[in-house]
């Protein structure tokens, strides 16, 4: 049985499309065309900071963040950045009385701009305050062990193979697979995906595909 869900954060239940439309206005690149070069980079096994690198040759991510506190530029997500089907999702699990736990990449920051979603979540693990960050399989075992549970009983879902449903695997985890966002798009692993409990196109459906997995004999 399923006891314990864990979300990726970033393109699972937050929609990074704004972040980095305001990050190619910072940098002065069309958002069209910054986005488009994301896609060619990730279709070629880049990541966001080759992006970066692209357009600003030397780009220091944390010295840009800096600048643009100070020039109250907003940076991170919030509350509008939610995906519209987040919030349900994570209710309808925690009513089934499952664990409901998040956690994913970010900066230390982001633990205080996804508590304030108010969220219907046990746990937010963040990367840079656990020291710890995916693919490693210890931010699973870190996961697992909030749950108190051993990671057969955890599923994991996240919209990246490379960095959620293959580790998540390798543990002992269910997985699965959100097809959104860039990377959930455009990365691609048949096998990885035959090995996942689900794959979902949104997560409206997701509390009832646990329901009767639970319910199955």
């Amino acid at each position: 049985m399923i006891r314990a869900v864990f979300f990726d954060i970033g393109e699972t239940l937050v929609n990074e499309g704004e972040i980095y439309g305001r990050w190619a206005d910072w940098i002065g690149v069309p958002r069209h065309t910054f986005l488009t070069k994301l896609g060619a980079l990730l279709a070629t096994g880049g990541d966001h900071m080759d992006l970066f690198e692209h357009f600003r040759p030397g780009f220091d991510l944390e010295v840009e963040e800096k600048r643009r506190v100070e020039a109250g530029v907003p940076n991170g997500f919030g509350p509008d950045d939610l995906y519209p089907d987040a919030r349900a999702c994570l209710s309808a699990l925690h009513d089934q009385g499952l664990y409901v736990g998040i956690a994913g990449n970010q900066p230390v920051e982001a633990a205080e701009r996804t508590a304030a979603l108010g969220l219907a979540a046990d746990a937010i693990g963040i990367s840079d305050v656990w020291g710890i960050s995916k693919p490693s399989p210890e931010f699973f075992e870190r996961c697992a062990r909030l749950a108190g549970m051993p990671p057969e009983h955890v599923l994991y879902v996240g919209d990246r193979i490379d960095n959620d449903v293959r580790p998540a695997l390798k543990y002992g985890m269910h997985a699965a697979f959100l097809r959104r966002g860039p990377w959930g798009h455009i990365q691609k692993d048949d096998d990885a995906l035959s090995e996942c409990l689900f794959v979902l196109d949104d997560l409206d459906v997701l509390p009832g595909l646990v329901a009767r997995h639970n319910a199955a004999p």
